[in-house]
């Protein structure tokens, strides 16, 4: 039976970092590859740092099996996803919602976690992450975000209020763990 690929997505702030830290403590049956990023490590997010010129030369290559690019910078999911959802295993990764409509022609089955707060909240969860400035802030809320994916496989997680609520709310949101199967038996002879 084929992995479900949970596609996590929304703007900026809503919290995604942490809902996916959630599942990875909760979820061991569940992979999370490494994102590749044309940014320089640092604090937030663990991700492979490469230049922009090795990035394109991996796209090339075919060694991404989604990339994508926003806010001036290049993502790449590996290769390796395709290679694990036809195993069986669930994977789960933050893309853009650019990337939403190839994920599904390609990889279904696929749950989208489709994120949302309030404004002021995400305006504060970004500026605690240090990486922009009062103003690069401003301007990012004042962007009319794209709208969140519609369809049977979303499921939308308002993450303002407790994050013990959207926790629960985004668990219960993914694909069912594979059950072990029963060891065989002999019967009594």
């Amino acid at each position: 039976m084929r992995g479900t690929l949970h596609l996590v997505v929304g703007p900026s702030g809503v919290g995604k970092d942490t809902l996916i830290a959630a599942a990875r403590a909760a979820r061991p049956d569940l992979l999370f590859p490494t994102r590749t990023i044309t940014r320089p490590a640092g604090p937030g997010e663990d991700h492979e740092p490469v230049s922009e010129a090795d990035f394109a030369r991996r796209a090339a290559l075919g060694d991404f099996a989604l990339h994508w690019r926003a806010h001036g910078l290049a993502y790449g999911i590996p290769a390796a996803v395709e290679t694990a959802l036809a195993a069986g295993r669930h994977v789960m990764i933050n893309v853009s919602r650019a990337v939403t409509a190839e994920a599904r022609n390609r990889f279904a089955p696929v749950r989208i976690l489709a994120l949302t707060a309030d404004p002021e909240i995400r305006a504060r969860r970004i500026a605690r992450r240090g990486r922009e400035t009062e103003g690069e802030i401003e301007a990012r809320l004042r962007r009319a975000p794209p709208a969140l994916p519609q369809g049977p496989d979303v499921r939308t997680i308002d993450n303002s209020g407790a994050l013990d609520a959207a926790t629960a709310a985004f668990l219960a949101a993914l694909a069912p763990a594979p059950r072990a199967e029963a060891p065989l038996t002999r019967s009594p002879a």
